[in-house]
Protein backbone atom coordinates (compact mmCIF):
# COMPACT_ATOMS: atom_id res chain seq x y z
CA UNK A 1 0.00 0.00 0.00
CA UNK A 2 1.63 3.08 -1.06
CA UNK A 3 1.32 6.49 1.74
CA UNK A 4 1.42 9.80 0.20
CA UNK A 5 1.96 12.63 2.49
CA UNK A 6 -0.30 16.15 1.55
CA UNK A 7 -0.26 19.66 3.74
CA UNK A 8 -3.93 19.84 1.86
CA UNK A 9 -6.43 17.16 1.21
CA UNK A 10 -9.94 17.53 -0.08
CA UNK A 11 -12.54 14.78 -0.13
CA UNK A 12 -14.77 15.58 -3.08
CA UNK A 13 -14.76 18.08 -6.39
CA UNK A 14 -17.17 20.01 -5.66
CA UNK A 15 -17.52 23.80 -6.34
CA UNK A 16 -16.15 25.09 -2.41
CA UNK A 17 -13.54 22.01 -2.46
CA UNK A 18 -12.07 23.16 -6.30
CA UNK A 19 -12.01 26.48 -5.43
CA UNK A 20 -9.92 26.17 -2.75
CA UNK A 21 -7.36 23.87 -4.16
CA UNK A 22 -7.02 26.42 -6.91
CA UNK A 23 -6.32 29.34 -4.34
CA UNK A 24 -3.78 26.90 -2.11
CA UNK A 25 -1.80 26.20 -5.39
CA UNK A 26 -1.85 30.10 -5.93
CA UNK A 27 -0.64 29.97 -2.56
CA UNK A 28 2.44 27.73 -2.93
CA UNK A 29 0.69 25.14 -0.94
CA UNK A 30 0.01 21.12 -2.34
CA UNK A 31 -3.42 19.79 -2.36
CA UNK A 32 -4.81 16.62 -3.23
CA UNK A 33 -8.77 16.32 -4.33
CA UNK A 34 -10.31 12.92 -3.98
CA UNK A 35 -13.39 11.97 -5.75
CA UNK A 36 -14.76 8.55 -5.87
CA UNK A 37 -16.79 9.41 -9.59
CA UNK A 38 -14.94 10.66 -12.74
CA UNK A 39 -18.50 11.89 -13.46
CA UNK A 40 -18.60 14.44 -10.85
CA UNK A 41 -15.91 15.97 -11.06
CA UNK A 42 -17.07 19.76 -10.64
CA UNK A 43 -19.68 18.64 -8.38
CA UNK A 44 -23.32 18.64 -7.86
CA UNK A 45 -24.38 21.55 -9.88
CA UNK A 46 -23.05 21.29 -13.29
CA UNK A 47 -22.87 17.67 -13.61
CA UNK A 48 -26.53 16.43 -12.06
CA UNK A 49 -27.92 19.61 -10.34
CA UNK A 50 -28.59 23.08 -10.95
CA UNK A 51 -27.07 23.80 -14.30
CA UNK A 52 -28.24 21.03 -16.57
CA UNK A 53 -31.84 21.12 -14.69
CA UNK A 54 -32.45 24.83 -15.61
CA UNK A 55 -30.78 24.15 -19.08
CA UNK A 56 -33.81 21.53 -19.55
CA UNK A 57 -36.60 24.12 -18.17
CA UNK A 58 -34.97 26.46 -20.73
CA UNK A 59 -35.45 24.37 -23.34
CA UNK A 60 -38.61 23.74 -22.16
CA UNK A 61 -39.84 27.50 -22.58
CA UNK A 62 -38.35 27.32 -25.84
CA UNK A 63 -40.64 24.86 -27.09
CA UNK A 64 -37.90 22.10 -27.80
CA UNK A 65 -38.77 18.48 -27.61
CA UNK A 66 -37.47 16.44 -25.41
CA UNK A 67 -34.49 15.06 -27.89
CA UNK A 68 -33.29 18.02 -28.56
CA UNK A 69 -33.53 19.63 -24.82
CA UNK A 70 -31.41 16.62 -23.84
CA UNK A 71 -29.15 17.02 -26.29
CA UNK A 72 -28.41 20.33 -25.24
CA UNK A 73 -28.34 19.94 -21.78
CA UNK A 74 -25.34 17.29 -22.34
CA UNK A 75 -23.41 19.74 -24.40
CA UNK A 76 -23.95 22.47 -21.87
CA UNK A 77 -23.27 19.65 -19.14
CA UNK A 78 -19.75 18.82 -21.16
CA UNK A 79 -18.51 22.40 -21.20
CA UNK A 80 -19.24 22.97 -17.62
CA UNK A 81 -18.13 19.57 -16.49
CA UNK A 82 -15.08 20.01 -18.31
CA UNK A 83 -14.08 23.38 -16.92
CA UNK A 84 -14.31 22.68 -13.66
CA UNK A 85 -11.99 19.78 -14.36
CA UNK A 86 -9.49 21.71 -15.33
CA UNK A 87 -10.00 25.14 -13.81
CA UNK A 88 -8.41 23.25 -10.55
CA UNK A 89 -6.72 20.12 -11.72
CA UNK A 90 -4.33 21.83 -14.31
CA UNK A 91 -2.73 24.33 -11.16
CA UNK A 92 0.44 23.07 -10.75
CA UNK A 93 0.16 22.03 -7.07
CA UNK A 94 -2.98 20.57 -7.60
CA UNK A 95 -3.36 16.98 -7.79
CA UNK A 96 -6.60 14.56 -8.38
CA UNK A 97 -7.14 10.66 -6.77
CA UNK A 98 -9.94 8.66 -8.15
CA UNK A 99 -11.36 6.78 -5.44
CA UNK A 100 -13.46 6.29 -2.42
CA UNK A 101 -12.17 7.87 0.46
CA UNK A 102 -12.24 6.89 4.37
CA UNK A 103 -11.04 7.77 7.32
CA UNK A 104 -8.32 5.67 9.43
CA UNK A 105 -7.85 8.35 11.61
CA UNK A 106 -8.10 12.18 11.97
CA UNK A 107 -4.92 13.35 9.51
CA UNK A 108 -5.16 9.25 7.74
CA UNK A 109 -7.28 8.25 4.69
CA UNK A 110 -7.19 5.25 2.66
CA UNK A 111 -8.62 5.70 -0.95
CA UNK A 112 -10.14 2.75 -2.30
CA UNK A 113 -9.93 2.85 -6.17
CA UNK A 114 -11.31 -0.94 -7.23
CA UNK A 115 -8.73 -3.65 -6.03
CA UNK A 116 -6.59 -0.54 -5.67
CA UNK A 117 -5.85 1.24 -2.03
CA UNK A 118 -3.62 3.82 -1.34
CA UNK A 119 -2.97 5.96 2.03
CA UNK A 120 -2.75 9.32 2.07
CA UNK A 121 -2.11 11.29 5.59
CA UNK A 122 -2.85 15.32 5.48
CA UNK A 123 -1.96 18.34 7.52
CA UNK A 124 -5.36 19.75 6.92
CA UNK A 125 -8.42 17.72 5.78
CA UNK A 126 -11.69 19.48 3.82
CA UNK A 127 -14.45 17.19 3.33
CA UNK A 128 -16.61 18.05 0.17
CA UNK A 129 -18.72 15.74 -0.81
CA UNK A 130 -22.19 16.67 -1.18
CA UNK A 131 -25.36 15.40 -0.82
CA UNK A 132 -27.91 12.71 -1.98
CA UNK A 133 -31.20 12.20 -3.05
CA UNK A 134 -33.33 10.78 -0.17
CA UNK A 135 -35.30 7.08 -1.11
CA UNK A 136 -37.71 6.90 1.58
CA UNK A 137 -38.91 3.51 3.07
CA UNK A 138 -42.25 2.60 0.56
CA UNK A 139 -42.99 -1.08 0.13
CA UNK A 140 -41.92 -2.02 -3.14
CA UNK A 141 -39.71 1.38 -3.92
CA UNK A 142 -36.45 -0.92 -3.69
CA UNK A 143 -37.82 -3.84 -6.69
CA UNK A 144 -39.67 -1.13 -8.90
CA UNK A 145 -37.72 -0.62 -12.08
CA UNK A 146 -39.04 2.66 -13.36
CA UNK A 147 -38.16 4.90 -10.17
CA UNK A 148 -35.69 7.97 -10.64
CA UNK A 149 -34.76 10.64 -8.23
CA UNK A 150 -34.24 14.31 -9.75
CA UNK A 151 -30.35 12.97 -10.79
CA UNK A 152 -31.82 10.29 -12.83
CA UNK A 153 -34.71 12.22 -14.21
CA UNK A 154 -31.95 14.48 -16.50
CA UNK A 155 -30.97 11.25 -18.05
CA UNK A 156 -33.51 9.51 -19.47
CA UNK A 157 -33.54 9.03 -22.78
CA UNK A 158 -37.66 9.11 -23.82
CA UNK A 159 -40.09 11.50 -21.86
CA UNK A 160 -42.58 9.64 -19.61
CA UNK A 161 -45.86 9.98 -21.20
CA UNK A 162 -47.24 9.32 -17.30
CA UNK A 163 -44.86 10.64 -14.33
CA UNK A 164 -46.12 10.41 -11.15
CA UNK A 165 -43.84 12.86 -8.57
CA UNK A 166 -43.57 11.71 -4.82
CA UNK A 167 -43.11 15.56 -2.90
CA UNK A 168 -44.25 18.97 -3.42
CA UNK A 169 -41.14 20.42 -2.05
CA UNK A 170 -39.27 22.78 -4.20
CA UNK A 171 -37.31 20.24 -6.33
CA UNK A 172 -40.55 18.81 -7.09
CA UNK A 173 -42.50 21.31 -8.12
CA UNK A 174 -39.15 22.09 -10.61
CA UNK A 175 -39.58 18.86 -12.31
CA UNK A 176 -43.17 19.00 -12.22
CA UNK A 177 -43.53 22.24 -14.63
CA UNK A 178 -40.56 21.16 -16.28
CA UNK A 179 -41.57 18.02 -17.28
CA UNK A 180 -45.12 19.37 -18.15
CA UNK A 181 -43.95 21.72 -20.36
CA UNK A 182 -42.28 19.10 -22.41
CA UNK A 183 -45.47 16.93 -22.92
CA UNK A 184 -45.75 14.54 -20.01
CA UNK A 185 -49.09 14.46 -18.11
CA UNK A 186 -47.96 15.31 -14.82
CA UNK A 187 -49.26 13.88 -11.40
CA UNK A 188 -48.16 15.26 -7.66
CA UNK A 189 -48.60 13.12 -4.50
CA UNK A 190 -47.82 15.00 -1.52
CA UNK A 191 -48.03 13.73 2.16
CA UNK A 192 -48.65 17.33 3.73
CA UNK A 193 -51.93 18.97 3.48
CA UNK A 194 -50.96 22.15 3.53
CA UNK A 195 -49.02 23.22 -0.10
CA UNK A 196 -45.68 25.06 0.09
CA UNK A 197 -46.66 25.77 3.81
CA UNK A 198 -42.92 27.59 4.32
CA UNK A 199 -44.38 30.54 2.53
CA UNK A 200 -47.23 32.90 2.70
CA UNK A 201 -50.61 31.54 1.51
CA UNK A 202 -51.43 34.16 -0.70
CA UNK A 203 -47.86 32.84 -2.17
CA UNK A 204 -48.56 29.72 -1.90
CA UNK A 205 -52.03 29.41 -3.20
CA UNK A 206 -51.31 31.60 -6.12
CA UNK A 207 -48.32 28.79 -7.08
CA UNK A 208 -51.19 26.29 -6.59
CA UNK A 209 -53.65 27.68 -8.68
CA UNK A 210 -50.62 28.46 -11.81
CA UNK A 211 -49.56 24.54 -11.45
CA UNK A 212 -53.23 23.41 -11.80
CA UNK A 213 -53.79 25.44 -14.68
CA UNK A 214 -50.65 24.10 -16.56
CA UNK A 215 -52.20 20.84 -16.04
CA UNK A 216 -50.57 19.36 -13.39
CA UNK A 217 -52.35 17.21 -11.22
CA UNK A 218 -51.80 17.96 -7.26
CA UNK A 219 -52.68 15.91 -4.55
CA UNK A 220 -51.96 16.99 -0.63
CA UNK A 221 -52.49 15.02 2.38
CA UNK A 222 -52.01 11.42 0.85
CA UNK A 223 -49.52 8.84 2.01
CA UNK A 224 -47.85 6.78 -0.75
CA UNK A 225 -48.51 3.09 0.62
CA UNK A 226 -47.01 1.09 -2.04
CA UNK A 227 -45.21 1.66 -5.70
CA UNK A 228 -44.56 -0.82 -8.40
CA UNK A 229 -43.12 -0.66 -11.83
CA UNK A 230 -46.17 1.66 -13.62
CA UNK A 231 -48.13 2.39 -10.52
CA UNK A 232 -48.34 4.16 -7.63
CA UNK A 233 -50.60 3.36 -4.65
CA UNK A 234 -51.47 6.49 -2.25
CA UNK A 235 -54.71 7.50 -0.22
CA UNK A 236 -56.30 4.42 -1.20
CA UNK A 237 -56.28 5.24 -5.11
CA UNK A 238 -54.10 4.05 -7.92
CA UNK A 239 -51.85 6.10 -10.30
CA UNK A 240 -50.40 4.69 -13.34
CA UNK A 241 -47.03 5.83 -14.01
CA UNK A 242 -43.82 5.61 -16.87
CA UNK A 243 -41.96 6.81 -14.13
CA UNK A 244 -42.24 7.88 -10.55
CA UNK A 245 -39.85 10.21 -9.77
CA UNK A 246 -38.87 10.66 -5.94
CA UNK A 247 -38.40 14.10 -4.38
CA UNK A 248 -38.83 13.75 -0.82
CA UNK A 249 -35.03 15.76 -0.03
CA UNK A 250 -31.65 15.05 0.29
CA UNK A 251 -28.97 13.75 2.60
CA UNK A 252 -25.11 14.38 3.14
CA UNK A 253 -22.64 12.11 1.07
CA UNK A 254 -20.69 10.90 4.21
CA UNK A 255 -21.78 6.69 4.34
CA UNK A 256 -18.09 5.81 3.02
CA UNK A 257 -16.39 8.03 5.03
CA UNK A 258 -15.86 6.24 8.35
CA UNK A 259 -16.18 9.78 10.31
CA UNK A 260 -16.43 7.81 13.29
CA UNK A 261 -12.60 6.67 13.09
CA UNK A 262 -11.31 10.53 12.78
CA UNK A 263 -13.85 11.87 15.35
CA UNK A 264 -15.68 13.84 13.61
CA UNK A 265 -19.39 14.54 15.33
CA UNK A 266 -22.69 14.83 13.39
CA UNK A 267 -25.56 17.51 13.97
CA UNK A 268 -29.07 16.22 15.27
CA UNK A 269 -29.90 16.03 11.40
CA UNK A 270 -27.48 13.92 10.45
CA UNK A 271 -24.94 16.59 9.04
CA UNK A 272 -21.70 17.29 9.63
CA UNK A 273 -21.57 19.40 12.30
CA UNK A 274 -19.61 22.64 12.09
CA UNK A 275 -18.26 25.78 13.74
CA UNK A 276 -18.41 29.20 12.63
CA UNK A 277 -15.12 28.83 10.93
CA UNK A 278 -16.88 25.72 9.23
CA UNK A 279 -14.35 23.77 11.43
CA UNK A 280 -15.64 20.40 12.63
CA UNK A 281 -15.34 18.82 15.92
CA UNK A 282 -11.40 18.07 14.49
CA UNK A 283 -9.08 21.35 14.81
CA UNK A 284 -7.58 19.82 11.46
CA UNK A 285 -10.87 19.06 9.68
CA UNK A 286 -13.13 21.29 7.67
CA UNK A 287 -16.69 20.34 5.77
CA UNK A 288 -17.70 22.70 2.88
CA UNK A 289 -20.92 22.81 0.96
CA UNK A 290 -23.86 20.40 1.76
CA UNK A 291 -22.19 17.87 3.66
CA UNK A 292 -22.80 20.05 6.14
CA UNK A 293 -26.23 21.04 5.76
CA UNK A 294 -27.91 24.40 5.69
CA UNK A 295 -29.10 25.86 2.47
CA UNK A 296 -28.02 23.63 -0.21
CA UNK A 297 -26.85 25.85 -2.93
CA UNK A 298 -24.39 26.30 -5.43
CA UNK A 299 -23.83 30.27 -3.93
CA UNK A 300 -23.09 29.08 -0.79
CA UNK A 301 -20.60 26.82 -1.12
CA UNK A 302 -18.79 29.19 -3.15
CA UNK A 303 -19.46 31.64 0.27
CA UNK A 304 -18.33 28.75 2.19
CA UNK A 305 -15.35 28.67 0.18
CA UNK A 306 -14.55 32.08 0.55
CA UNK A 307 -14.77 31.29 4.64
CA UNK A 308 -12.04 28.85 5.20
CA UNK A 309 -9.76 31.36 2.42
CA UNK A 310 -10.20 33.69 4.42
CA UNK A 311 -9.15 31.95 7.64
CA UNK A 312 -6.44 30.40 5.57
CA UNK A 313 -5.03 33.46 4.03
CA UNK A 314 -6.73 36.80 4.88
CA UNK A 315 -7.83 38.34 7.82
CA UNK A 316 -10.16 35.59 9.83
CA UNK A 317 -13.23 38.45 9.37
CA UNK A 318 -15.55 35.85 7.57
CA UNK A 319 -17.61 33.95 9.89
CA UNK A 320 -20.47 31.81 8.65
CA UNK A 321 -22.53 33.88 11.12
CA UNK A 322 -22.27 37.03 8.88
CA UNK A 323 -24.41 35.07 6.57
CA UNK A 324 -27.75 36.55 7.21
CA UNK A 325 -29.30 37.13 4.00
CA UNK A 326 -29.48 34.82 1.27
CA UNK A 327 -31.74 35.28 -1.73
CA UNK A 328 -33.24 31.58 -3.30
CA UNK A 329 -35.40 31.23 -6.35
CA UNK A 330 -37.29 27.98 -7.08
CA UNK A 331 -37.38 27.97 -11.25
CA UNK A 332 -41.18 27.33 -11.62
CA UNK A 333 -43.08 29.08 -14.36
CA UNK A 334 -43.15 32.25 -13.29
CA UNK A 335 -40.03 32.10 -10.74
CA UNK A 336 -40.50 32.41 -7.50
CA UNK A 337 -37.95 34.27 -5.36
CA UNK A 338 -37.54 34.73 -1.96
CA UNK A 339 -35.27 36.84 0.83
CA UNK A 340 -35.13 37.56 4.19
CA UNK A 341 -38.45 37.82 6.46
CA UNK A 342 -42.11 37.18 4.82
CA UNK A 343 -45.18 37.83 6.51
CA UNK A 344 -45.34 33.94 8.13
CA UNK A 345 -41.91 34.72 9.86
CA UNK A 346 -42.48 38.57 10.76
CA UNK A 347 -45.64 38.08 12.54
CA UNK A 348 -44.45 34.82 14.46
CA UNK A 349 -41.11 36.90 15.71
CA UNK A 350 -43.40 39.46 16.57
CA UNK A 351 -42.15 41.70 14.01
CA UNK A 352 -43.42 45.09 12.76
CA UNK A 353 -43.77 45.60 9.36
CA UNK A 354 -44.90 47.69 6.48
CA UNK A 355 -46.58 45.94 3.43
CA UNK A 356 -46.26 46.52 -0.29
CA UNK A 357 -47.72 44.49 -2.17
CA UNK A 358 -48.88 44.36 -6.13
CA UNK A 359 -49.55 41.78 -8.82
CA UNK A 360 -46.82 41.10 -11.89
CA UNK A 361 -49.81 42.25 -14.59
CA UNK A 362 -49.19 46.09 -14.15
CA UNK A 363 -45.45 45.69 -15.05
CA UNK A 364 -45.00 46.74 -18.68
CA UNK A 365 -42.35 43.81 -19.52
CA UNK A 366 -44.48 41.31 -17.78
CA UNK A 367 -46.82 41.99 -20.60
CA UNK A 368 -43.96 42.08 -23.61
CA UNK A 369 -43.08 38.80 -22.55
CA UNK A 370 -46.96 37.50 -22.42
CA UNK A 371 -46.91 36.69 -18.60
CA UNK A 372 -48.48 38.46 -16.38
CA UNK A 373 -49.43 35.74 -13.20
CA UNK A 374 -47.58 36.12 -10.39
CA UNK A 375 -47.30 38.64 -6.75
CA UNK A 376 -44.69 40.53 -5.65
CA UNK A 377 -44.64 41.48 -1.29
CA UNK A 378 -42.05 43.17 0.16
CA UNK A 379 -41.78 44.29 3.71
CA UNK A 380 -40.31 47.43 5.26
CA UNK A 381 -39.27 48.46 8.78
CA UNK A 382 -41.47 51.04 10.13
CA UNK A 383 -38.81 52.88 11.94
CA UNK A 384 -35.58 52.79 9.86
CA UNK A 385 -37.56 52.55 5.97
CA UNK A 386 -35.00 49.58 5.46
CA UNK A 387 -35.85 46.27 3.48
CA UNK A 388 -37.00 43.38 6.02
CA UNK A 389 -37.81 40.88 3.14
CA UNK A 390 -39.07 40.10 0.05
CA UNK A 391 -40.72 37.47 -1.95
CA UNK A 392 -41.34 37.68 -6.05
CA UNK A 393 -43.19 35.38 -7.95
CA UNK A 394 -42.70 36.69 -11.57
CA UNK A 395 -41.15 36.26 -14.92
CA UNK A 396 -37.49 37.08 -13.86
CA UNK A 397 -37.94 37.11 -10.42
CA UNK A 398 -34.67 35.47 -9.59
CA UNK A 399 -32.41 38.08 -11.42
CA UNK A 400 -34.54 41.06 -9.56
CA UNK A 401 -34.65 39.54 -5.93
CA UNK A 402 -30.52 40.34 -6.32
CA UNK A 403 -31.43 44.05 -6.21
CA UNK A 404 -33.63 44.16 -3.13
CA UNK A 405 -30.88 41.86 -2.03
CA UNK A 406 -27.96 44.20 -2.34
CA UNK A 407 -30.09 46.56 -1.10
CA UNK A 408 -30.97 44.61 2.16
CA UNK A 409 -27.33 44.08 2.51
CA UNK A 410 -26.41 47.91 1.88
CA UNK A 411 -29.34 49.09 4.36
CA UNK A 412 -31.05 50.70 1.70
CA UNK A 413 -34.25 52.33 2.73
CA UNK A 414 -36.97 51.15 0.49
CA UNK A 415 -37.41 54.77 -0.85
CA UNK A 416 -34.37 54.31 -3.08
CA UNK A 417 -35.72 51.30 -4.87
CA UNK A 418 -39.06 53.21 -5.45
CA UNK A 419 -37.59 56.23 -7.00
CA UNK A 420 -34.19 54.65 -9.19
CA UNK A 421 -33.96 54.97 -12.51
CA UNK A 422 -34.48 51.23 -14.51
CA UNK A 423 -34.16 50.03 -17.62
CA UNK A 424 -37.59 49.82 -19.92
CA UNK A 425 -39.10 47.99 -20.17
CA UNK A 426 -37.99 45.36 -17.36
CA UNK A 427 -39.26 43.39 -15.01
CA UNK A 428 -37.00 45.42 -12.16
CA UNK A 429 -38.53 48.65 -12.57
CA UNK A 430 -41.75 46.74 -11.04
CA UNK A 431 -39.80 47.82 -7.72
CA UNK A 432 -40.94 51.37 -8.81
CA UNK A 433 -44.35 50.70 -8.08
CA UNK A 434 -43.98 47.85 -5.54
CA UNK A 435 -42.80 50.18 -3.45
CA UNK A 436 -45.27 52.57 -3.51
CA UNK A 437 -48.30 50.42 -3.03
CA UNK A 438 -48.74 49.77 0.46
CA UNK A 439 -51.60 47.67 2.04
CA UNK A 440 -53.02 49.60 4.88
Amino acid sequence: METRHFKNIIIGFGKAGRALAKSLSQHGEEALIIERDQAMYGGTCPNVGCAPSKTLIVAGQKNMNFSEAMATKYKVREILHNGAYHGAADEPLVYVMDGIARFINQETLEVVNGERINKVIGERIFINTGATPVIPEISGIQESKNIITSEGAMELSELPKKLVIIGAGYIGLEFAGMFNKFGSNVTILEPHSTFLPKEDEDISREIYKDLVAAGIDIHLGVKVDKVTDNMVLAGGQEYSADKILIATGRRPNISDLNLEKAGVELSENGYIKVDDDLKTSRPNIWALGDVRGGGQFYYLSTDDFRIINNQLFGDHSRKLSDRTLVPYSVFISPTLSRIGLDEKQAKKAGVNYRLFKMAAAPIVKSKVVQDTRGILKALVDPKTDEILGATLYHEDSHEVINLVSLAMKMHTPYQILRDQIFTHPTMGEGLNDLFQNEVK
